[in-house]
Formats: structure tokens, C-alpha cells, sequence
């Protein structure tokens, strides 16, 4: 009889730990999230969500008085609150340090965060690479949503590129963070990435407008890594480096309805960068359009002795207007000199229905490695027009690598000799 009780306490502790956990997977509907963010961007969550004010902790909305702790303070109210509840933050200027709101919450998930404000950063409190502006840290169940905006005030601080230099601070950053929802907000001249993601799952970016001047160095709009089945709808990036980037160990990704420029297109890659990087697979770019960016659908990976793999990668339905480089693939990225091979596998990749105008005469640049050459990748209905200032007499055309491209379609300019 003892053993049983002590079989049946286990039992009992372990489906008190499991079941919670599962119920917030199971619950997580991203249509209904994006729903509910409605509500969350008025701060209407309805009479059985509690509300947690950030001027009801200390937060002084006048645009001078350092307010990070007592937004802290409120969202660890909010985090641990035992039943529904909203961080709000409201309309006014809010100066913060760098603030972490980490979990993970006791709260009925999902935790909401009503985002009308603008928040500005406090002088001298960001130099160092762990030190990102906003970071929202092990939490099961987010939603933030509202027309706030995070001005990052990088005008202040950006410095010429230096690839020797640490990481300047990203505005947003999000680590294992999952089942979230990012709706509507602002992020204008960010320091370092306006909005960087990592290690995280299940996340749906809709509505988001970035903005920072084309000559920002490393402001790339949405940055991510190791992370799994991200969405990202209906955004307006316009930076100065590439308005999506998608890095190492990220998997199942979707871009759609985006509009980027200025900028350098939305990129898979850099890859090949570290040691031991994991995969990138199911990347879909679709239905987007490209402006004045200086690369559009861009492959890039380093060349160095660092092995991974790359597939099952599709640009499709793009529109390129005056865009330098686009459609690119780069495995010559960075290293200017180097004698090394990129040991990244680039395979499985498809551009379909791009159409536009191009500002270089070499449109289509596909530039693979010699050690892993470039393995199932198509051209389909390609039909770029050149509308640049170089010399009339270069020819409009294309550049193959270490590559054997399957052609279908419409093809301008030229294909590559087979």
C-alpha cells in the first residue's frame, strides 16, 4: 500500500507539471491569438482579465524620467497574476534602461501586453552585447500588440561597420519564447536589430512597421535563429541591412505580403558563420515586394570550414523594383580573400514568378561553393527588365557557379549556358 501512494503521489506531481504545459500548447490558436490582439491593443481584454498599468507602478510618461523597474515590476505582477492579465502600457513617452521580462508566468496564458506608448532609451545604459534594449525571456503564451513604438535613437550611437566590433543592442529581442503573437507595433532607428528572435516557437509577426535610414549599419528588421515555425505577414521594413534575415537552426519560417526597402533584401543567411550551426529548412518568401534594396532574394553563406545545410528554400510571387542583386545566391560572403570553400549545402531551392526591374546587369548571380556545389535549385518565369546606369554595352544577364539550374518559363534576362 505504501508503494501505491508513493506511485500515485508521482503520478499525481508529474500530470500537475505535463498537463499545464500541454494545455497551453493545445490551446495556442494563432488565428484566435491574432483575434484577441485586437482587444490587446486597446487594452479591452474583457471583465475577467486583470490590468496591470505601468503608471500604476511608478512609470512616469514624460518622456524624461528613467521607467524600466517599475515596468518590471509590473509585468512581474502580471506574470504571476493566478488568472488572466494584461501589462498595459500607456500613451506617452516612457525613457527605459535596458529591461529583461522573463518568465516563466503563472499566468492563465496568454500574457498580454497593450503597447501604445513610446519608449525611448536611457542615455548610457546599452553598450554591450548582452545588454538588447527590450528582452521577453521564457515565456509560454504572448501576445503584444498596439501602435507603440520602440524609438531606439541609433542616430545617436551608429558607428561605421566594423565586423570586430561587439553587437550593438537589438530594440526587441525574444528568447524562448513560444506560442506568441506580435501585432502592429513600431520600431524606428534601432541601435543594433529592431526586432531579433531566438530559440523560440510558434510565432506569428503581423502588421509590424520598421523603419531606420539606409545607410544604418546592422539594423536588419527581423532577425532570427533556432527557432521553429515563424510567421511574419503584412510588414513595412524599410533599414540598412537586410529586412529579414534568417540564420542558423531556423526552420519552417513564412514572409508574406512584406514590403522591404531601402534595405538588403530578405536573406537566408549568413550561414557558416559558427561552429556546429544547426540546419535551415522550409523557408517560404512569398507574395512580397522589394525596393531600392541592394539585394533582393539572397542566399549567403561565409567561406569557411564550418558544415551545414540549407533546403527547401522558395522566393516566390516577388516584385523587384530597382533592385540591385535580385535574385542572389552568395557562398563567397564576407572572408574578402579567403583561399577556403563554404561547407554550407545549399539545396532544394526554388525562385518562381519574380518580375520587376533591375539595377545591376548581372540580375541573376548564383555564386556556389566549390567544395558543395548548389543541388536542386529552379528558375521559374523569371522576367526582370534592366533599369540602371550601367554601360549600354554590357549585356543583361546571368552568372552560374558551380551550379546546374533547372529552367522553366519565362526567362529574362538569359538563362546560363547549360
Amino acid at each position: 500500500m505504501a508503494s501505491l501512494g508513493l506511485v500515485g503521489i508521482i503520478v499525481l506531481v508529474v500530470l500537475g507539471v505535463v498537463l499545464p504545459a500541454l494545455q497551453v500548447l493545445a490551446q495556442f490558436n494563432p488565428e484566435l491569438g491574432m483575434e484577441q490582439a485586437k482587444a490587446v491593443a486597446t487594452a479591452t481584454g474583457g471583465p475577467d482579465v486583470k490590468l496591470f498599468n505601468v503608471l500604476d507602478f511608478g512609470a512616469k510618461a514624460d518622456g524624461t524620467t528613467p521607467s524600466a523597474i517599475n515596468f518590471i515590476r509590473a509585468f512581474k505582477e502580471a506574470c504571476n497574476h493566478p488568472g488572466k492579465a494584461m501589462m498595459v502600457i500607456p500613451e506617452g513617452e516612457f525613457v527605459l534602461g535596458s529591461a529583461l521580462f522573463s518568465g516563466p508566468c503563472s499566468n492563465a496564458p496568454p500574457l498580454m501586453v497593450s503597447f501604445s506608448g513610446t519608449l525611448l532609451p536611457q542615455a548610457n545604459t546599452q553598450t554591450a552585447e548582452d545588454a538588447d534594449w527590450l528582452t521577453f525571456q521564457s515565456i509560454d503564451g504572448l501576445i503584444l500588440s498596439g501602435k507603440g513604438t520602440l524609438n531606439g535613437q541609433g542616430e545617436k550611437t551608429w558607428k561605421p561597420e566594423c565586423d570586430s566590433c561587439p553587437r550593438a543592442p537589438a530594440s526587441l529581442k525574444l528568447i524562448k519564447v513560444n506560442n506568441t503573437i506580435i501585432s502592429g507595433i513600431n520600431s524606428v532607428n534601432a541601435k543594433g536589430f529592431h526586432l531579433m528572435i531566438s530559440v523560440s516557437d510558434n510565432m506569428w509577426i503581423d502588421g509590424v512597421n520598421i523603419s531606420a535610414p539606409a545607410e544604418s549599419p546592422n539594423t536588419d528588421g527581423i532577425h532570427m535563429s533556432k527557432s521553429n515555425k515563424v510567421k511574419i505577414t503584412n510588414c513595412r521594413i524599410g533599414t540598412g541591412d537586410d529586412c529579414v534575415s534568417i540564420i542558423h537552426g531556423s526552420t519552417n519560417i513564412s514572409v508574406e505580403n512584406v514590403d522591404c526597402g531601402p534595405g538588403h533584401g530578405i536573406s537566408v543567411g549568413s550561414l557558416g558563420h559558427y561552429d556546429s550551426e544547426a540546419d535551415v529548412f522550409g523557408i517560404t518568401v512569398r507574395n512580397c515586394t522589394l525596393r531600392n534594396t541592394d539585394n533582393g532574394a539572397r542566399i549567403k553563406s561565409y567561406k569557411n570550414d564550418n558544415p551545414s545545410r540549407a533546403a527547401g528554400i522558395t522566393y516566390e510571387n516577388i516584385i523587384m523594383d530597382h533592385v540591385k542583386n535580385p535574385i542572389i545566391i552568395d557562398q563567397e560572403y564576407g572572408q574578402v580573400g579567403s583561399s577556403e570553400s563554404s561547407k554550407v549545402s545549399i539545396e532544394d531551392v526554388h525562385f518562381t514568378n519574380i518580375k520587376g526591374t533591375s539595377v545591376s546587369k548581372v540580375a541573376v548571380d548564383l555564386l556556389c561553393s566549390a567544395a558543395n556545389p548548389c543541388k536542386g535549385v529552379t528558375l521559374t518565369d523569371i522576367d526582370l527588365k534592366f533599369e540602371g546606369t550601367e554601360k549600354a554595352n554590357v549585356p543583361f544577364s546571368s552568372n552560374c557557379t558551380n551550379i546546374k539550374v533547372v529552367y522553366s518559363g519565362i526567362q529574362n534576362p538569359p538563362p546560363c549556358p547549360p
